[in-house]
C-alpha cells in the first residue's frame, strides 16, 4: 500500500496516550517497532496498512484527523450531531436587548444559550431567527405581556410595510410598534401602538435605528 508521511506517528502517540494505552503493548499488538515511534524515527513513513488497521480497530479515530491533522480527534458521535442539527432547527428565544447581535450576518446564534429554543413547524421557511418576549401592555390587545414574538431580522432599512409591526433596537432602547410614514420628515417613523389611550404615537430618527426584525408569528400565552 502507498506510504503515508509523518507527522501521522506523532498523532498516533497522542492518541495512545489520550486513551492511556501502555505503549509497548500497542506497539507489540499492532506489529509496530517500538523504537520507530521515538527520535528522529518519528520523522520516517507510516505504512497504510498501518493506517488501516489502527482506523479499523479504533473506529473511534477521526480518520481526517489522523492523516492531516485537521479536525478533531475523535468522530462526532451521532447523538452529539443529532443535537447540533436539533439545535440549529429550534428557534431561541432571546433577550431583547440582543437582538442587534441577530441583526448582523456575521452573528452565530450558536453562541446563544438555546436551551429555551422552539421548534415550530409553521415558522419554517419565513426566515425566523429569533424569539423575544413582550413586556409591558403597549401592544395590547394584540400582544399581551409575556407573549412570544417571532422575529425574521432586515437588513435592508429602505423598505417597511406601513402598519405592520416591527421590533426596533434604538439609541434609546428597543420597542415594538407599528411603522409608519412620516407625513412632514421622510428621514424619521411613526410609531403606533395598539393600546392608542395610554400611548400615543412617537417620531423616532432612521438613524437612530440600529437593528429592525419584522415580527411574523406569535405565541400567546393564557
Amino acid at each position: 500500500m502507498d506510504k503515508i508521511l509523518a507527522p501521522i506517528k506523532q498523532r498516533i502517540i497522542q492518541y495512545i496516550e489520550y486513551k492511556n494505552f501502555e505503549k509497548k503493548s500497542f506497539y507489540a499488538l499492532h506489529a509496530l517497532s517500538a523504537s520507530n515511534f521515538r527520535g528522529k524515527s518519528l520523522e520516517s513513513e507510516v505504512g497504510g496498512d498501518v493506517i488501516a488497521k489502527i482506523s479499523t480497530s479504533y473506529s473511534e479515530i477521526n480518520l481526517e484527523w489522523l492523516l492531516t491533522g485537521k479536525g478533531k480527534m475523535l468522530k462526532e458521535k451521532r447523538e452529539d450531531i443529532d443535537a447540533e442539527i436539533k439545535q440549529i432547527n429550534e428557534i431561541p428565544l432571546i433577550p431583547i436587548e440582543a437582538m442587534a447581535d441577530f441583526g448582523r450576518e456575521e452573528q452565530q446564534i450558536a453562541e446563544y444559550d438555546n436551551s429555551n429554543g422552539y421548534k415550530i413547524p409553521e415558522l419554517e421557511g419565513k426566515g425566523v431567527k429569533y424569539f423575544i418576549r413582550v413586556s409591558g401592555s403597549s401592544m395590547h390587545p394584540k400582544y399581551s405581556n409575556g407573549d412570544l414574538l417571532a422575529c425574521k431580522p432586515l437588513h435592508d432599512l429602505s423598505f417597511f410595510q406601513w402598519g405592520k409591526t416591527y421590533v426596533l433596537d434604538t439609541e434609546q432602547g428597543a420597542v415594538v410598534k407599528r411603522l409608519f410614514p412620516c407625513a412632514d420628515n421622510e428621514e424619521y417613523l411613526e410609531c403606533h401602538s395598539d393600546n392608542k389611550d395610554h400611548y400615543p404615537p412617537f417620531k423616532i430618527p432612521k438613524t437612530s435605528v440600529k437593528a429592525v426584525s419584522i415580527v411574523v408569528g406569535v405565541i400567546t400565552l393564557e
